[in-house]
Formats: C-alpha cells, structure tokens, sequence
C-alpha cells in the first residue's frame, strides 16, 4: 500500500506490488508466526540471503533535484518451490538491515503466496492483518507527529 493510501477491507485481496512491501516492513517475529503450523514444501535457492548495500537517493526540497544521501545495508533473497502441481513459484525478499533469516522467510510467504494450495489463507491471516498493523502504526507516528506541527505566519506592516 502507498503511504497515503487508507486500509482496505481485510477480505480483499492483495497484488503482488501490496504484499511484497508488507512483507519487506514486517518483523522476523511475525513471519515466523504466519509460517507456524504450516507444511511448507521443499525449495531450491536461487539466491542464497546475502547482504549488500543500497544508495539512497533524496531530493532537495522533496521535490527538486536528486542527490545521493549516502548508502544503507539491504539483504535479499530468491528462491524457487517444489510445488505438488508442477509449478514452481519464484519467491523473492528484499528488506533493509542484515537479517538473512527474515529474508528467507519473506521469500517463502511470497513464493507460497503465489500457489493456489496457500494463496486465500495467506492472504486473509497473514498478509491483511499485517497490512492493518502497518497502517495503524503509520496513523499512529502521523498523529504523534502532527502534535509537534508549528505554524508560522508572517504580519506585514502597513505602508
């Protein structure tokens, strides 16, 4: 979801763009939590989890000319299942920090959300309850941060 873009009812379903930046903001916490339980099928890395770094690009003003603002520590993953069916989703996670073991874990959820045998129970237990924490945590450090806002204002005098 786009940062100014409100939650949606939890019964609806997400495209791969919404549940990829989920997953890319949830804790290693909870997606062990949303794997528990789960039978989850054999797989083959095609990009073991590994570290590197990123550039980060601002802009002066927000919206002027870009500028390099300096470098931050992603990791990142690929795999590809062995599914029952025959397919073989690809599962990909990439995530800023160093936690190789929370890659893998969003690199299956991806992969197993793109099997039917998982899809709709990914979707409604794992992937809409964690978009709705986001959002709310989101809501939560905006209205923190709107009790800050000063207003300032400029008197001009009369001539």
């Amino acid at each position: 979801m786009s940062q100014r873009e409100e939650p949606r009812d939890e019964a609806r379903s997400f495209d791969r763009r919404e549940w990829m930046a989920v997953l890319a903001r949830t804790s290693r916490e909870s997606l062990q939590a949303a794997l528990e339980g789960m039978s989850v099928p054999r797989f083959d890395w095609l990009r073991a989890p590994d570290v590197g770094l990123a550039m980060v690009r601002a802009r002066i003003g927000g919206s002027g000319d870009a500028f390099n603002l300096g470098e931050t520590t992603v990791t990142r993953a690929t795999l590809r299942l062995h599914t029952e069916d025959g397919s073989a989703p690809v599962g990909v996670a990439v995530h800023m920090g160093r936690d190789k073991e929370r890659a893998k874990l969003a690199a299956l959820i991806d992969a197993l959300l793109q099997t039917p045998a998982h899809a709709q129970r990914l979707q409604t237990e794992v992937i809409a309850p964690l978009a709705a924490r986001l959002a709310d945590e989101r809501r939560r450090k905006e209205a923190e941060a709107a009790t800050t806002k000063v207003e300032f204002f400029t008197m001009v005098r009369g001539e």
